[in-house]
């Protein structure tokens, strides 16, 4: 047996024997969250850092719309405060999570479009983000070093709880959302 053909016979038993990322996993994520499309629900900020005050004397509201194909679109309200919009996309082997940030005149605020993609597949009630390169030279660029660590994360129980959470270095703000009593 030549060279060559011991190469390619190495390279083919080698790409059988490997694992590749389910696309289960992030498209049952999805489905997940199809399956709140068109309703709203109240929140609560479940975390107890001081930075969440702001939030957490305030109304949380989350409406799950814009249901596409590969994406989900969820405005979170936090009191009359409607700027914040999630947007969650199903990309490559993963699933992408962006910050879409408005002015009230429909204007993206200059802190926007921020997030990242999964680097594994996750599972279909809870996916991890962590700052992707746009975000991290977003922050840098506007004097906030310590979010280029961020890692965002979405989780889904059925009918019962939806979650958002922001984890880095010694900062932990998570809200959840009760789905067993849409508004």
């Amino acid at each position: 047996m030549s060279y060559r053909t011991f190469a390619l016979a190495a390279a083919l038993l080698l790409s059988a024997c490997a694992t590749t990322a389910s696309p289960k996993a992030p498209d049952a994520f999805l489905a997940n969250l199809k399956s709140l499309c068109g309703k709203s629900f109240a929140g609560k900020v479940v975390t107890t850092d001081p930075a969440d005050a702001a939030f957490a004397g305030k109304p949380l509201v989350m409406r799950v719309e814009g249901c596409a194909e590969s994406q989900v679109r969820i405005p979170f309200a936090v009191g009359e405060d409607r700027s914040r919009t999630w947007v969650i996309t199903r990309v490559g082997d993963g699933v992408r999570l962006k910050h879409d940030h408005r002015h009230a005149d429909g204007t993206e605020d200059e802190l926007s479009q921020y997030g990242g993609d999964t680097l594994d597949p996750g599972a279909a009630g809870r996916q991890a983000f962590p700052a992707d390169a746009f975000s991290r030279s977003l922050f840098l660029g506007k004097g906030n070093p310590a979010s280029v660590d961020n890692v965002w994360a979405v989780e889904i129980r059925p009918g019962q709880t939806f979650a958002y959470e922001l984890r880095r270095p010694n900062r932990h703000f998570r809200v959840e959302f009760d789905l067993t009593r849409p508004l």
